[in-house]
């Protein structure tokens, strides 16, 4: 066999979003790395994986199509290796894919994944960042084994592990008016303008805070990029609805932001973990859990600010 499993994956990333830009910050590898792997198994197998689009990324050859599903099935296989050598051994190592929020992923996974391999040395953790919809897609598919996500319509067949809650609050500039308030009411929040972070799911739990009072927001703008929105926010544009509370109050830009609370009772947003229901978890797997039990609670979760007191 002259492939490797870790070209595999690279050609895999490819093909599931069509980009090796994209693959590329998915699986935080050089482009050129892709790009050689594709090239390489190419040759190898001697068939076109890729038609290549200038400027508008990849799509699969039918050849390409029956290839990926295989390879899909090599490197499951080749993890189930290491999860039956766990369950022979006792020992926790391999490999996890683990999926998490996109407005969590930059808080939470660095220190998180962090510990647990410098704890379990012989595991190796790939991250996948995306909104709601696409990881329950990919858990449910089994191409992910662990998400770490909001509790926002978790379907059938999938188990949620709730860990911590994040209540609602309101993101100013430094010169809103609303920034030195001890808190804001959403009728107040109703009449100015709303940076609207556009996310599958969660833009439904955003407008449900204000449609459970009988109030209808006034949007601005909308982006699904949190950064974007911050930096809006930080230049005036208005205000923004958030439940993660980073903890540098800067947008990008270096201005500041001030988060203030929410009055009244609102439906927090709860993190957790999802995996699927009703199927033996490898010791890996439970491993992992039990490390995410361990160090996200209401009282501290990694990479953010205390809660709002």
């Amino acid at each position: 066999m002259r492939y490797t499993l870790r070209q595999l994956e690279y050609f895999i990333a490819a093909g599931e979003v069509g980009s090796i830009t994209l693959a590329s910050e998915r699986l935080c590898i050089s482009q050129p790395s892709i790009s050689t792997a594709i090239s390489h198994l190419e040759r190898e197998f001697g068939v076109q994986l890729f038609v290549r689009h200038h400027a508008q990324g990849l799509s699969l050859t039918p050849a390409g199509h029956k290839i990926l599903a295989e390879a899909k099935r090599v490197v499951q296989q080749a993890e189930g290796l290491y999860a039956a050598a766990c369950e022979v051994t006792e020992q926790v190592r391999g490999q996890i894919s683990v999926g998490s929020m996109v407005t969590l992923a930059p808080m939470i996974m660095p220190e998180l994944a962090h510990n647990f391999m410098k704890t379990f040395p012989e595991t190796e953790i790939r991250q996948f960042a995306a909104d709601q919809g696409w990881l329950l897609g990919r858990l449910r598919h089994a191409e992910i084994d662990v998400a770490i996500t909001y509790d926002l319509q978790i379907p059938e067949g999938v188990s949620f592990c709730a860990l911590a809650e994040l209540p609602a609050h309101a993101v100013v500039s430094e010169a809103h008016p609303f920034a030195h308030k001890p808190f804001v009411t959403l009728a107040e929040l109703a009449e100015e303008p709303l940076i609207l972070l556009d996310l599958p799911l969660s833009l439904e739990y955003f407008f449900a805070l204000f449609f459970n009072e009988g109030l209808q927001p006034k949007i601005h703008s909308r982006s699904s990029h949190q950064d974007v929105v911050r930096t809006m926010v930080a230049n005036g544009y208005g205000y923004t609805l958030a439940n993660v509370r980073p903890r540098s109050d800067c947008a990008l830009d270096g201005r500041r932001i001030v988060r203030v609370p929410i009055s009244g009772n609102h439906r927090p947003m709860v993190i957790g973990t999802a995996t699927l229901a009703n199927i033996k978890k490898s010791r890996l797997v439970e491993a992992f859990e039990q490390h995410c039990r361990e160090s996200i609670s209401s009282q501290y979760i990694p990479g953010m600010d205390s809660p709002f007191s």
